[in-house]
């Protein structure tokens, strides 16, 4: 279903209640947190509650009409996921909570089955924890080795060091990010996939910071696997997706255990269902995936190749204002860039700078950002991060370069 209206790309806030709200101290909101969480559109809220007041009930269980109306929505959204990456078949879209939960899912059933002794696992040094620490758990487990794939000063990959790393161990598998959530970097994932398929291994893409923002084709790509949230992409938190190429999921065992997942269950043992249900054991988050369905049209409507367009023309306007600050650093130098720019100032610590911001009504996020290898690395506990999306403006910007200039002058006097 398409929304009622088509949105154009130069006037967005209105769709989104949240950002014309004031905070609590006058000032409209300036959200700029959007790589953590984005905002949902109304479009979005509307189809959950129309889910939770009409049709609530549970999918692929009952034939009575609400799990009818309700299973209807619940696989619309799957073929609209199917569509928007571009995958070969919905059997390849498995609906889970989230980035993290797609990542455990492949460390944990296709890990488990195809890692041990002897076996490496090349992860790139600006990975979230999230596509570092699975595999350090199962690591302890089976004993293959964890080696770090290296970043050149201006934040990229280094795709000499990346191939070397191939060519002198036996890979299994490696997991890197399409785009980093502190440096910005966007990775080149089809060049990655292309020389981890040349020496055997398979590769695992933490999409979460590049589908909202970019047209993500998983077959253009040759990912194996491919994990991304719905609530960095208008859609409600509790939902994401994990791609998988078909062969490769139908021949991993089943992760969790329970209904809809099994095909027959006896006193000694059990079958799995068909893909996707295999990997979607118990009640689905059905409000969130069919909220994930409506935040896909939604962005569609807009199209994504404008709403990159739009994301890079604010975080090049927002880097150009941010360079004029004295005192500031600028974490990640690739011209290949998402919308989001870490940095620190001066000698304020970064949560001192998200709090005065706070009071600006200016909303940034400050800390690790899962990522703590990467900011050791960097030689910084914590950075401030300040990110944009289809709905920030250059008057967004503009408020975050005149605050930081108060922030400055506060902390000097």
């Amino acid at each position: 279903m398409i929304p009622e209206h088509i949105p154009t790309i130069l006037n967005l806030k209105s769709d989104f209640p949240i950002l014309n709200q004031h905070h609590q101290t006058g000032n409209l909101l300036t959200y700029l947190d959007s790589a953590a969480s984005s905002q949902m559109p109304n479009i979005v809220i509307e189809a959950m509650s129309d889910y939770h007041r009409r049709y609530h009930a549970n999918v692929h269980r009952g034939i009575h009409q609400l799990s009818e109306l309700a299973t209807e929505a619940y696989e619309l959204a799957r073929k609209k996921v199917k569509g928007f990456i571009n995958a070969k078949s919905k059997r390849e879209v498995i609906f889970t909570k989230g980035t993290t939960e797609g990542i455990n899912l492949v460390v944990h059933a296709w890990g488990r089955a195809n890692l041990g002794q002897g076996d490496v696992v090349l992860v790139s040094q600006m990975e979230h924890h999230s596509n570092i620490v699975p595999y350090q758990i199962l690591a302890q487990e089976k004993g293959f080795t964890i080696r770090f794939i290296p970043i050149t000063p201006m934040g990229e990959i280094d795709l000499l060091a990346y191939q070397q790393l191939l060519a002198d161990n036996p890979v299994k598998l490696v997991a890197v990010t399409h785009c980093s959530n502190v440096l910005g970097t966007i990775n080149p994932i089809a060049e990655m996939a292309r020389l981890a398929h040349k020496y055997g291994a398979i590769i695992v893409v933490d999409g979460a910071q590049s589908t909202p923002h970019m047209s993500v084709d998983v077959q253009a790509l040759d990912v194996d696997f491919f994990a991304f949230s719905g609530h960095k992409m208008c859609a409600p938190t509790g939902v994401g997706v994990l791609y998988g190429k078909q062969a490769l999921l139908e021949a991993m065992p089943s992760f969790l255990g329970g209904g809809s997942m099994i095909n027959e269950v006896t006193w000694d043992g059990f079958t799995p269902a068909e893909l996707p249900a295999k990997f979607e054991a118990g009640t689905p988050n059905i409000a969130q995936a069919i909220g994930l369905g409506y935040a896909i049209d939604y962005l569609q409507a807009i199209g994504m190749d404008n709403i990159h367009q739009h994301v890079q023309t604010i975080t090049t306007y927002a880097l150009e204002g941010l360079r004029q600050i004295p005192s500031i650093r600028i974490y990640g130098d690739s011209p290949s860039r998402g919308g989001l720019i870490a940095f620190t100032l001066s000698n304020i610590h970064a949560h001192d700078l998200s709090q005065a911001l706070d009071f600006e009504g200016i909303a940034v996020r400050s800390g690790h950002h899962c990522a703590q290898p990467l900011h050791r690395l960097l030689g910084v506990n914590a950075t401030t991060r300040a990110s944009f999306y289809l709905y920030t403006t250059k008057a967004d910007i503009d408020r975050l370069v005149v605050a930081l200039g108060k922030v400055v002058q506060f902390f000097k006097g």
